[in-house]
């Protein structure tokens, strides 16, 4: 063993030495590769005069752009003081992260059209109407937006913000004259701060005075999480659809105001890459995208191309990177009347690093993507009369797109949770969607939508859009996707909903509420408090009332109290706080009910007695009622773990329902004490588990009455290791299959072939389970992203949701994965001793916008032993010898 590891280690020397001499040479040829610190002359444009008044960057940051990632709170200050000292520029806060850091909306344009700038937005936004398209002048100028950073790790797509905006502050001559006359420049230049400072903090933590460009040192391998994420590690490049977080809400606001004409996206993608930009690959445009964009897209490719060529630069096009799933930044414009270009920059994750392509540095990273968004500009600017036109045409084709098409709205329900359905509608809102309240009912599909339900009309400026949001979609011509295929948004909110066809016959002067209705603040309850589990933020409530020691029941069946309004009916799942049994005041429990009623507009019904009109369902019952427990999870984090799924779970619990969750990386579990937990929480990963030295550990927790959730490839890991018996192997063994020869040319889409591509996959619920509690329809959609199916469990009542016989219901699956995922559990529950283990074959959470699944999860949370298992004989005669 020893003689390997010394022939090993010689073999990496001899490698490593190779590496030098090739490196050696490289730093000879080319001194822009060297890895000392490179002043603001190497980043900036020949041949352009400079004002040297303006504000140079070292002055605030103290180093040279490209010697350490720049501090967040420096790059706001020099910003902030870049653009309070130009004319040509104006600052705002548009918005602020989780961790409370600014996010900065900068306006560059000519002093003249800041004058008038106002009126140039207002005249360039009639091209963004139908019946004003026609209207907007030939002359304004384009609207170019740039965006930095939305991935913290990929920290040259966030700094290379700093040399562009010196650039367009300083640059002299008639060339930035013209360039600025002809165009209004939008930058947002931290769109992630979180997450680059978590990078950046990483960076300065491991910088030595001598810089390392030793691939296995720890500067270049940020641990778990790592930097791309936002503070709930959620990837906000996909949230320009999905919009739940405060970042993607405040950028995407600012886009909307104003619609701009190009959109460049800077990021950084694998170490041993060259250069990238937008064309994407061709067969792999979302079908909402018109063809002249694609178009539009290869003509601006020669400006980028032109100045890489000019610098003898590798990149590529159209491999790789697509359009088709719209939450991207690239993509998401569009759909918009817009063009989207991303650029991505083979990644530097300390400040220079060896690779096979030779030595890489942050400095060119920063300067190259500086570089491309003066050629984005550039090309904006010469192709501004091509692009006004485009975008007028656009959005004056809607009309007749609409006319064309059977469909004339969407209708949408959730009688059971006005919040949920308040909650779409302000989603739609933020996506400048426009959505009216029914004011009656409606048929749409067969079925009846009643009043306070809401109508997406289809001709409306974002026809496209709404189609791509609402449209089920399960053929392809091209079966690769880099993000998922399927994202039917009222699917994913849980909600009811149907095409209208023909004659919408509604009023639409009612705009939809994007708030919740507030609810009546309730009166002193003579008996009890009743609330409804199907309101979104019950579960936040009875958190709140736990978490003060007040008592809390729930009913497992459905009842009809006796209230102060009457007899008022209530579904399986409702919230029963009596008055009697309680070691906090009656008055303190009204104080409670009043913050629920406010704070988390639930309805608070006050019971006048214990009984009920449903026989065996009292409010006092034995069987029919179930105390409920204070949660306190504990979520597994760190390498195996999918960050996303985590973060997911911790955002859900944490920041939606302020539910207090601990947070353990996997390698700290033996020194738990388990005792102080009620859940177990494994999110989904490629190498989810948990560490064999803890495993009988965690079964005795269990049993003792621990609940496990496991979702994903930990679920399928805990089916399999925790809780199956050992399968002994077949003695004839498999039988072996004939070799078959492909093409190589086809690996790409026969790797593909039998990938679920991020699909939405029907199930169907047992809604009298109390993991089934608060739903009212039985069908449900969840994302589906992994493969391998949940083993049916031993007790017949454990399988809680089921996928149907036809489950793929939007997004690419081959028909032998359907074959095998239908009619198989996407959700079992069973009891372990006194706990649970509760097993979801998807991500319940997925992306903070499965608001029909994510329900499941919370009760999973609150009802994890509220059921019991199948009695066996055993039982019975245990039970009767009592």
């Amino acid at each position: 063993m020893i003689e390997k590891e010394r022939g090993k280690g010689t073999m990496m020397t001899i490698g490593f030495l190779k590496r030098l001499a090739v490196l050696a040479i490289l730093w000879a040829g080319l001194p822009s590769l060297s890895v000392r610190a490179e002043p603001l002359d190497y980043y900036l444009v020949d041949g352009v005069t400079y004002d040297q008044t303006v504000l140079k960057p070292s002055a605030v940051f103290g180093h040279d752009i490209g010697d350490q990632p720049i501090r967040h709170d420096l790059m706001v200050s020099y910003l902030r003081q870049l653009a309070a000292a130009s004319p040509r520029m104006s600052v705002e806060t548009i918005g602020y992260s989780h961790e409370k850091r600014p996010i900065l909306f900068l306006v560059v344009t000519h002093p003249d059209n800041h004058a008038r700038i106002d009126d140039i937005r207002t005249q360039h936004l009639l091209r963004t109407d139908p019946s004003t398209a026609e209207q907007a002048s030939g002359d304004l100028p384009v609207v170019t937006w740039i965006n930095y950073g939305v991935h913290g790790a990929e920290a040259s797509g966030m700094d290379a913000a700093v040399p562009a905006l010196y650039h367009l502050a300083a640059a002299q001559g008639t060339e930035i004259e013209r360039t600025l006359r002809e165009s209004v420049i939008l930058i947002t230049a931290i769109f992630n701060p979180d997450g680059h400072s978590r990078r950046a903090g990483w960076v300065t933590s491991y910088g030595s005075n001598v810089i390392i460009t030793d691939p296995g040192s720890e500067i270049h391998n940020r641990v778990w999480p790592g930097g791309r994420t936002n503070h709930y590690w959620f990837d906000l490049n996909r949230q320009w659809l999905l919009q739940t977080q405060p970042e993607s809400q405040a950028w995407l606001k600012a886009w909307h105001k104003w619609k701009p004409q190009v959109s460049a996206d800077f990021h950084e993608m694998g170490p041993e890459s060259t250069y990238y930009f937008h064309p994407g690959v061709p067969t792999r445009k979302n079908p909402r995208i018109p063809a002249e964009a694609r178009e539009l897209l290869v003509d601006i490719a020669d400006y980028h191309a032109g100045f890489m060529d000019a610098e003898k630069k590798l990149y590529f096009t159209e491999e790789a990177f697509d359009n088709y799933y719209i939450g991207k930044g690239s993509t998401y414009p569009q759909v918009n009347g817009g063009v989207g270009i991303l650029f991505e920059a083979g990644a530097q994750m300390g400040i220079a690093r060896e690779s096979d392509q030779g030595l890489k540095t942050y400095a060119n990273n920063i300067r190259v993507h500086f570089r491309t968004s003066l050629t984005t500009i550039e090309g904006a600017r010469a192709m501004r009369p091509r692009l006004h036109a485009y975008q007028a045409r656009f959005f004056a084709s809607v009309p007749d797109l609409a006319r064309d098409d059977r469909e004339t709205a969407y209708v949408v329900a959730a009688p059971e949770d006005p919040t949920r359905l308040a909650k779409f509608a302000e989603f739609l809102d933020r996506h400048d969607i426009r959505v009216y309240s029914l004011d009656r009912d409606v048929r749409a599909d067969g079925r009846t939508f009643g009043a306070g339900g809401l109508i997406v009309p289809l001709n409306q400026p974002q026809y496209r859009l709404i189609k791509a949001m609402f449209e089920r979609r399960t053929e392809f011509p091209d079966r690769i996707f880099y993000d998922v295929s399927g994202w039917t948004l009222p699917l994913a909110y849980g909600l009811d909903y149907a095409a209208l066809r023909g004659r919408i016959g509604v009023p639409l002067d009612t705009p939809a509420p994007t708030r919740p209705p507030r609810a009546d603040m309730p009166d002193r309850a003579p008996y009890a408090y009743i609330l409804r589990w199907s309101d979104y933020y019950a579960p936040r409530a009875v958190n709140r009332l736990l978490s003060a020691g007040v008592l809390v029941r729930t009913a497992l069946n459905p009842i009809t109290v006796e209230t102060t309004a009457g007899p008022t009916a209530f579904e399986r799942g409702a919230i029963i706080v009596s008055l009697d049994r309680q070691t906090v005041s009656e008055e303190a429990i009204y104080s409670l009910m009043t913050e629920i009623a406010e704070e988390d507009g639930l309805t608070v019904h006050m019971a006048t007695s214990g009984r009920t009109p449903t026989p065996g369902s009292d409010l006092g019952g034995r069987n029919s009622v179930r105390d409920l427990h204070a949660p306190h999870p504990l979520i597994v984090v760190g390498d195996g773990f999918s960050a996303y799924d985590a973060g997911e779970i911790w955002h859900l619990l944490d920041k939606r329902m302020e539910i207090g969750v601990t947070l353990v990386r996997q390698s700290r579990l033996k020194s738990v004490d388990w005792n102080r937990y009620s859940h177990l929480i494994l999110p989904g990963g490629r190498a989810a588990k948990l560490p064999k030295d803890i495993e009988k550990s965690v079964t005795r927790w269990i049993r003792g009455g621990g609940t496990l959730i496991a979702q994903r490839q930990s679920a399928v890991w805990a089916a399999k290791t925790l809780f199956a018996p050992e399968k002994k192997a077949d003695k004839d063994g498999k039988k072996t299959e004939t070799p078959v020869r492909l093409t190589y040319a086809d690996k790409g889409q026969n790797d593909a072939e039998h990938i679920i591509g991020g699909a939405v996959f029907e199930s169907r619920l047992d809604m009298s389970h109390p993991l089934g509690f608060g739903i009212v329809r039985p069908l449900l959609a969840s994302n589906k992203n992994t493969v391998q199916p949940l083993p049916v469990p031993k007790d017949p009542y454990g399988q809680v949701a089921v996928y149907s016989d036809a489950p793929l219901l939007s997004g690419y699956a081959s028909d032998r994965r359907v074959g095998e995922i239908k009619g198989t559990p996407m959700l079992t529950a069973e009891r372990v001793g006194d706990g649970a283990v509760i097993l979801f074959a998807d991500n319940p959470n997925f992306r903070a916008t499965y608001l029909g699944t994510e329900k499941l999860f919370l009760n999973a949370i609150f009802f994890s032993t509220a059921f019991d298992r199948a009695r066996t004989a055993e039982d019975a005669g245990a039970e009767h010898q009592h």
